[in-house]
């Protein structure tokens, strides 16, 4: 079955959430500290009442972005989104995923090692 996007597949969007946990103190942190589970179940329920279909919202191990997290993938997009609050997970919803645009003030850069503030 081909899907809206032209391609093969059972959703439009795949959005894949990181939830791993390190061991508490690990240098490079990890998503499930930052609140991943919780800011991932609310993803979840919000996709509902917005009454978005077609995309499937995943639990995912380690992206390798633990100094980043909490992490998201969003595929075929291949956007990858850094998130911390319910607002970020809403404008990734309405920019991203009903809108079809990037929220470019949450974006992961291919090379990025550390979080960038609004000021940087």
């Amino acid at each position: 079955m081909i899907n809206q996007n032209g391609s093969f597949g059972f959703y439009d969007k795949h959005i894949f959430c990181c939830t791993n946990e390190r061991k508490l103190g690990h240098p490079r942190g990890c998503c499930a500290e930052k609140n991943a589970f919780k800011l991932r179940a609310y993803m979840k329920a919000k996709a509902k009442t917005f009454g978005i279909e077609n995309i499937r919202i995943n639990t995912s191990g380690c992206l390798d972005r633990c100094e980043l997290g909490p992490t998201m993938v969003i595929y075929p997009d291949n956007v990858w989104y850094t998130y911390q609050t319910r607002e970020d997970i809403d404008e990734i919803l309405n920019v991203h995923i009903i809108n079809g645009k990037v929220v470019e003030r949450l974006v992961l850069k291919r090379n990025q090692n550390k979080l960038h503030k609004a000021n940087d």
